[in-house]
């Protein structure tokens, strides 16, 4: 009987002992990272309801793919659907090929003309950088009335401003240097 009372009375302090150290390390490891245990519980359950949003409508997909595997007039109509709208951007694309065709064609047609209009101007000694520009006019048969030929600016940027020298130290913008004056410094 003894045995019996000892084993009863050791059992329950040890039972409190162990809860005590569970207490006291729990307890602790919430004190220090608590905030961290909280947002890593908040950010799994938003990663789970997400996956599980997405794992739904991927198995939603895999069933209606084995359903259209099992009915073949579904699988025909899909690839008549897909055949015809690929003809359809075929055509779209050819017409715009030709389309750029067409206009490649004019260009090359408007280049041989001015080409044909420079070479008669050349043969009848009158200049002909002023054809390249803008196309002659067909109501003057003869030359111009005006004396003044505008000519036409070149697209290039100079490289720099005209009167930039770098020996001057002029005309360079704001930072210009100096010598120091000559003599002893008058500090006091």
């Amino acid at each position: 009987m003894e045995r019996d009372e000892e084993q009863l009375s050791a059992r329950p302090a040890l039972e409190t002992e162990g809860l005590r150290f569970l207490h006291v390390t729990v307890g602790s490891l919430l004190a220090s990272y608590g905030w961290y245990i909280l947002f890593a519980c908040v950010l799994l359950y938003v990663v789970f309801q997400k996956l599980s949003v997405r794992l739904r409508a991927l198995r939603q997909r895999q069933l209606d793919q084995a359903e259209a595997a099992l009915e073949p007039d579904v699988v025909v109509k899909r690839q008549e659907a897909l055949a015809a709208a690929r003809l359809k951007m075929q055509e779209d694309l050819n017409a715009q090929v030709e389309k750029h065709k067409e206009k490649l064609r004019q260009l090359e047609e408007e280049k041989r003309r001015q080409k044909i209009e420079m070479w008669e101007s050349m043969q009848e000694g009158r200049s002909y950088r002023r054809n390249a520009g803008k196309p002659q006019e067909e109501d003057s048969p003869g030359p111009s009335t005006s004396s003044v030929i505008p000519k036409r600016k070149s697209d290039k940027k100079p490289l720099r401003g005209g009167g930039y020298n770098p020996l001057t130290g002029e005309g360079g913008g704001t930072c210009s240097w100096r010598p120091g004056r000559r003599g002893p410094s008058s500090g006091g």
